[in-house]
């Protein structure tokens, strides 16, 4: 792997786990020491997250982005969009045995699952399941929407009650695919994309002062 990419990879984990949180300020001398990297490919590599959204640039340094209460509520749109043309793609199928892994994946998780597993497999039923439909392009809209989720879901799933119903809902919208139930299922997106966001939203706003105390950089617009 090329030092860029090493690069990119690590600063992403770090920004998406909180460990650089958001509103930080970076400067590319920092990210050289701290991954031991030349300037170029460090360059390079926050270009790239510049792309996804996880970086800002200010000048001459940058700025992890702030979590952005109107950007969740615009990618909620367009999840819905997506992710619905994605399930209904995929309950047309004739050989949907590929839902099998996927709700593997959900019985893995239980009380005792850390909070970072709750995390991914709760990015991964939704990434998987537009893999599924086999449309490149709808897969790779909903993985990129997803990430742009990462750091506000990550705060959200601190509410256990929260994890819980988004499995159960998880579960509900994988039965109907099963069924081949593509109305039914685009429905269930809908309302849980849905609730998602005003959950998510709702706790954001009422922890904003909270999060500002830790140094995260929230903004609603």
């Amino acid at each position: 792997m090329s030092q860029m990419l090493q690069v990119e990879r690590q600063l992403r984990e770090m920004i998406l786990g909180l460990d650089i949180g958001p509103g930080e300020k970076l400067t590319e001398r920092w990210v050289e020491s701290r991954f031991g990297a030349s300037r170029t490919p460090v360059r390079a590599a926050l270009l790239r997250l510049e792309t996804e959204g996880l970086v800002l640039r200010e000048g001459r340094g940058w700025t992890v982005s702030p979590i952005n209460l109107a950007e969740i509520e615009q990618i909620a749109v367009y999840r819905q969009a997506v992710e619905v043309a994605a399930a209904r793609l995929t309950a047309t199928l004739e050989d949907r045995s590929g839902l099998d892994a996927i709700e593997v994946m959900l019985d893995s998780c239980g009380a005792d699952t850390p909070r970072d597993e709750w995390h991914r497999v709760g990015t991964d039923f939704h990434v998987e399941l537009a893999r599924l439909s086999g449309n490149e392009f709808l897969f790779r809209a909903v993985r990129d929407a997803m990430t742009r989720l990462s750091r506000a879901r990550w705060l959200e799933i601190r509410d256990e009650a929260a994890s819980v119903r988004a499995w159960q809902e998880h579960r509900t919208i994988l039965a109907a695919l099963r069924a081949g139930g593509a109305d039914e299922a685009a429905d269930l997106l809908i309302r849980h994309i849905g609730g998602s966001r005003d959950r998510l939203v709702g706790s954001l706003h009422a922890e904003r002062r909270g999060l500002r105390a830790r140094g995260f950089a929230v903004v609603a617009a």
